[in-house]
């Protein structure tokens, strides 16, 4: 496999499973400055406006102006730095991480088997395991700080 083949392969899995995200009731994607916002706060929760603005690069009022927004569509928190009241706090809404957990645990089994185009559905089962596989050599074995918030996230359903 060469490099560029295995980076259309990303990508189509990307495109995938964001498919199934969105038959799950995801919606459209949000536009691309908030969504690097919030992918920020997702991988560093409890940061500051400032620190945001320094990771992202974008600028300082249009991170305040992304997170009032995804505030508002209940995708974060803010709260006052205790060490600092003037600083504001931003992470994401234990509301929204539930939803992702549940969201993200959907299976793309089907999706999957539909896009190999199989009509073997023995063949189209092979495949999926080897992506699995994959998956399971290739994913760091200790979980980073999103995939920690989404596993203490779980839907109460799920936790036993």
């Amino acid at each position: 496999m060469e490099a560029l083949e295995l980076i259309q392969l990303g990508r189509r899995l990307v495109r995938i499973g964001e498919q199934v995200l969105r038959s799950t009731g995801g919606g459209p994607a949000p536009p691309l400055g908030p969504s690097l916002v919030f992918q920020d706060v997702f991988g560093h929760p409890g940061s500051s406006v400032t620190d945001i603005t320094a990771r992202t690069g974008l600028p300082q009022s249009y991170v305040s102006e992304s997170v009032a927004r995804l505030r508002d569509q209940g995708l974060v928190v803010t709260e006052v730095d205790p060490a600092d009241r003037r600083r504001t706090l931003v992470r994401a809404s234990p509301e929204h991480l539930r939803r992702v957990a549940r969201k993200g645990s959907a299976s793309v089994n089907a999706a999957l088997a539909e896009a190999f185009g199989e009509d073997d559905p023995g063949r189209a089962e092979l495949l999926i395991g080897c992506l699995s596989e994959m998956a399971t050599s290739l994913l760091p074995a200790e979980a980073g700080p999103a995939r920690r918030q989404l596993q203490h996230e779980q839907p109460v359903s799920d936790k036993t």
